[in-house]
């Protein structure tokens, strides 16, 4: 169940991710002035994105790969290309790609011009989006 909800949760986080990244570069490239829709839509990325945090922390701790873990230690693990996906690359490719978020909207709220406001939300959550993208496990990713 908290899989399928984990897997769920993923297409709308990437989705929004996109399109809060889409915006700010619309918006830095059209010198638009950063208004509350803006601001709502990157801080909406931002909550999206550590709920599907908490989420996938909880499918990590129950998930068969960690019990692969657990039993057979991290030698074992790092060896299986798949399960060092699932136990060490993708979560951690994750927890960095929320922080940076994290760390970009942050840096936003610092910015005094619109075209700074939008550029940092740009670099921020453009670098996040290549970090997910890099990281999705594409075999797993259609299938619930």
């Amino acid at each position: 169940m908290i899989k399928m909800l984990h897997s769920g949760w993923a297409y709308i986080t990437l989705i929004i991710l996109i399109f809060a990244v889409a915006n700010a570069l619309i918006g830095f490239t059209s010198k638009k002035e950063f208004k509350d829709k803006d601001l709502r839509i990157s801080l909406f990325t931002l909550i999206v994105a550590h709920l599907q945090l908490i989420i996938g922390l909880i499918a990590y701790f129950v998930s068969a790969q960690f019990a692969y873990l657990l039993e057979h230690g991290m030698g074992a693990t790092m060896k299986e290309p798949s399960i060092r996906l699932y136990i060490v690359e993708h979560p951690l490719m994750m927890i960095l790609a929320i922080t940076v978020i994290t760390v970009g909207f942050s840096k936003h709220k610092k910015q005094t011009t619109d075209e700074g406001k939008f550029k940092t939300i740009a670099l921020y959550y453009g670098i996040a989006l290549v970090f997910v993208l890099s990281r999705i496990p594409w075999s797993s990713w259609f299938t619930f």
